[in-house]
């Protein structure tokens, strides 16, 4: 069959896809624990073999796999773990079947790989049964709050307390007493509700928290003491990569726009701590506290 340059380079995309995809499947598969979703991984990797093979005999070519790409998945898989990757993986299946979509009338035979892989799709969604997943409710909570409460508190001593290791101290007692009211907080709340989970619910809102506040109060820890304005800087820095990372997450394993949850996180988080660092100013200046 004779292929237009446009085609000819369409199907040599999905060749490449297709390699990437048996490698990278094969490669997660082996890094699974669970029996059953490892076999499954192993069959969908089999399946993107012979649809390689399929679209070679259009091209006659042979297509490179992306190895950045199955490197980069393999690294999210250890750091963000299986939940995050299958749902990624879903989001390739779902992009590779619109594209076929697009080449069905000139390519008739895109519609059987098109069915082969909504099968992979549906196989890739029965898989998701992540314990956290469950408790990102829990974890949006505690993460939340931290941001808004200690970024605003830190905010409002630096210039307050001008010292970096004054602010430190202030922020870690702050900020370990506030992660375990939160936890205790989301106990009670749960246990109320009447569920049974309420143990691991406030253990992840509390490990949420805690970790926020590690993150927030680091820099204060590692610079000189006269160095408070830099350490504000890069305190803001972090809690817009928390931000960002989170919300990225989040939207990848919920299914959920990533860009108004970002937005609005932002807004409220940074806003509160500029009012904050604000306070923190006009109160020094009001009480004429001058610490030094």
């Amino acid at each position: 069959m004779k292929l237009s340059l446009d085609m000819h380079k369409r199907i040599m995309k999905f060749q490449k896809d297709e390699i990437t995809g048996k490698i990278l499947y094969s490669e997660i598969a082996g890094m699974m624990k669970n029996a059953n979703n490892k076999k499954i991984l192993m069959e969908i990797s089999q399946a993107e073999n012979i649809h390689y093979e399929q679209w070679k005999t259009f091209t006659g070519e042979d297509a490179e796999p992306n190895w950045l790409k199955i490197h980069s998945y393999k690294f999210l898989y250890l750091i963000l773990g299986e939940t995050f990757v299958i749902k990624l993986l879903e989001q390739i299946e779902q992009v590779g079947i619109k594209e076929l979509n697009e080449i069905i009338k000139e390519i008739p035979e895109a519609q059987k790989i098109i069915t082969q892989e909504e099968e992979h799709e549906n196989k890739l969604i029965a898989l998701i049964n992540e314990e956290k997943l469950k408790y990102v409710g829990s974890m949006v909570l505690g993460l939340n709050d931290a941001l808004v409460e200690l970024s605003g508190t830190i905010a409002g001593m630096t210039f307050a307390l001008a010292s970096t290791k004054l602010v430190a101290l202030a922020a870690i007692i702050t900020g370990f007493a506030a992660t375990l009211s939160m936890a205790a907080s989301n106990y009670l709340a749960e246990r109320a509700n009447g569920s049974k989970t309420a143990v691991r619910s406030s253990v992840y809102t509390g490990m949420a928290y805690l970790i926020t506040v590690v993150l927030l109060v680091l820099p204060y820890l590692i610079l000189p003491n006269e160095f408070y304005i830099a350490a504000f800087n890069i305190m803001i820095a972090v809690v817009i990569l928390i931000i960002w990372f989170f919300n990225f997450y989040v939207s990848v394993v919920q299914s959920t726009p990533f860009w108004p949850r970002f937005t609005e996180m932002a807004i409220i988080s940074l806003g509160i701590a500029a009012l904050s660092f604000a306070i923190g100013i006009i109160a020094k200046h009001i009480l004429g506290v001058n610490i030094g």
